[in-house]
């Protein structure tokens, strides 16, 4: 059964007249009536009663063409719905985002986008690493931005902008006003550390274990602005990068002693996957304003990207 077939079956039940229909439908009479009598055979019914070259649906061809009706008409609202969507003016972009880019970076970046393409429209997802990376994944999201993976197996990633971690502890303990800190100095304090779903995280233990610092967790907080609450109700002290989102009231926030303290972060998507003409201009937009900007950190409070 073949599109064609029900775009022809509806017009000569419309129409009640066979070579009108073929007229209309700019095809021969023949090949016509032979679409119709394969329609019928597959079916297993006569669909119309027939008067020479006048038709007339029957009680099978009434109930078949009230289904094909429906179904005629939610392909083309499809259809619709997938021009609007594909406008390279209006379309409609997903993207995921780690959810401590949520407070600055990302509302910040479409609102520069939105002065150039202000008709083109965003869904918007917020998560872990693991959130981002599986929306990616399953196609859901046109884009991801965060760290980048391990295994990129079929992920393209770009960078636009990096970021330094600080050590932060709560504003009543001894290290606020230091100048700086080393890594090793948070041993034996209580630490707060993030779970595996953060992508920040491996940065942090391959950090850590560079400087022979073995910290114990106090807590286990799911993401980065968990980790800041926690830090400011005085529960322990952590690494975080220095961002509006958590730069919570009572968190002192110290340099870092660190031979590798730089970070970046990156949009990613499908390599093989179709993107939207609205899709391609984000993506083109987002690496560009990344070059005119020299890559200035997406996590820094005093940003404005």
């Amino acid at each position: 059964m073949e599109l064609a077939q029900m775009e022809y079956f509806l017009t000569v039940a419309r129409l009640q007249h066979v070579t009108r229909a073929a007229e209309e439908l700019a095809i021969t009479q023949p090949a016509l009536s032979h679409s119709l009598g394969k329609l019928e055979d597959e079916l297993g019914v006569q669909l119309f009663e027939r008067s020479g070259r006048n038709v007339k649906l029957n009680r099978y061809g009434e109930l078949f063409a009230a289904r094909v009706e429906r179904v005629m008409q939610e392909i083309a609202h499809g259809k619709r719905e997938i021009e609007e969507l594909a406008d390279p003016d209006s379309g409609l972009v997903e993207i995921s985002f780690l959810n401590v880019l949520g407070t600055s970076s990302i509302p910040n970046l479409l609102r520069q986008f939105h002065k150039v393409h202000p008709r083109i429209r965003f869904n918007l997802h917020q998560g872990t690493s693991t959130d981002v990376c599986a929306r990616v994944d399953a196609g859901k999201s046109d884009f991801g931005f965060g760290m980048k993976r391990e295994f990129m197996g079929g992920i393209e990633w770009e960078p636009i902008g990096s970021f330094e971690l600080y050590a932060v502890a709560p504003a009543s303990h001894e290290w606020a006003g230091r100048s700086s800190i080393k890594l090793n100095e948070l041993e034996g304090q209580p630490y707060i550390g993030i779970c595996p779903s953060c992508g920040l995280q491996q940065s942090i233990v391959e950090m850590l274990a560079s400087a022979g610092a073995k910290p114990v967790s106090t807590y286990e907080a799911e993401d980065l602005p968990t980790v800041a609450g926690f830090v400011s109700a005085g529960l322990g002290v952590s690494l975080l990068p220095k961002t509006k989102g958590l730069s919570l009231e009572g968190i002192a926030w110290i340099p870092l002693e660190a031979p590798v303290n730089t970070f970046e972060i990156g949009i990613e998507w499908k390599a093989r996957r179709f993107l939207s003409p609205a899709a391609r201009k984000f993506r083109d937009f987002v690496l560009d304003h990344y070059r005119s900007t020299d890559g200035r950190q997406p996590y820094a409070a005093s940003s404005n990207r």
